[in-house]
Parts: C-alpha cells; structure tokens; sequence
C-alpha cells in the first residue's frame, strides 16, 4: 500500500510543482531546467559512482568486505533515477542523495537495518574469502563457527 501511494502522490506532486514553476518561468525555461539538471546530476553520478567503485575494488583487495560501498551504489543508483525523472522534487532528492554526507548517513541506516540478516549467514567478523577456510586468523573467527569438511582425492572412470 505505501508504494502505491508513492506512485500516486510523487506524480501529483511534480505535476503541481512543474505547472506552477512553468506558470512563473514559462514553458520553455520550465523544460531547459529539467534537461539542465538532468544533465548535471547525471555527470556528477558519474564521478560520485567512479570514487564508490575505486573505494569498493580497494575494500575487497584488503580482503574486507565492501558493505557501506555497496549501499552507497544502491543509493547512487536511486538517485540517478530520480535525477533522469522528469521533476524537480525528484531532482532535489536524486541531488541529496548525492552528497556524501548525507549519502553516508542514509548508507549507515540501511546497514543498521541489514546487519542481523548479514551476520547470520557470514558469522561476525569473517570477511568474504573468510567464509571458506581462505585467510582465516583464529582470533576473528566466532566460536559457534566451524570449517567446513574438505575431502581430497583422486577418481578413475572405468566404462
């Protein structure tokens, strides 16, 4: 039900905030500024996108997992569609998310939320290559954990 609200009340809203811009600006301005900022905010995704990867690839060859990254690219991600969509009010919201800060801020929330589900299936403090026996330290492993079973051998078919 709230998504369904979202989909009615977003459009409504832009739809009111675009006639009464148009209304004071004129028609043309009102469609120069959507293209502009459309433009804008897409360049500046871009960069902001480019920094989250380069943080992530370093994250991963430290052998940590890039978990504030990848809700960072989520986030990016929402806001470059919003800035595509056509309105100011989405433009406003794509652009704050756009901000490190507040990007940072919303990232942290989501991996508060998240955090019990991940720990679950990873045990705490193991990273990615951690989960199966590779770089493991004994101290970070949690004592409910245990290694898996590895059989090594050789086979022959015969027909």
């Amino acid at each position: 039900m709230p998504l369904l609200l979202i989909f009615i009340l977003v459009p409504m809203i832009e739809l009111a905030v675009l006639i009464k811009v148009g209304s004071h600006i004129g028609v043309l301005w009102t469609l120069a500024l959507i293209f502009l900022t459309a433009i804008i905010g897409v360049t500046l995704l871009r960069a902001q996108g480019l920094a989250t990867l380069m943080r992530a690839g370093q994250r991963l060859q430290e052998g940590q997992l890039p978990a504030q990254e990848l809700a960072e690219g989520f986030l990016l991600a929402l806001a470059g569609a919003l800035l595509i969509t056509p309105g100011f009010v989405t433009d406003a919201i794509g652009f704050t998310l756009l901000l490190p800060g507040v990007r940072g801020h919303f990232a942290g929330s989501v991996l508060k939320m998240l955090k019990p589900q991940m720990m679950g299936g990873m045990g705490a403090g193991r990273g990615p290559r951690d989960v199966y026996g590779e770089n493991e330290q004994p101290d970070r492993i949690h004592p409910n954990q245990h290694r898996p079973t590895i059989i090594d051998g050789e086979y022959r078919r015969e027909d």
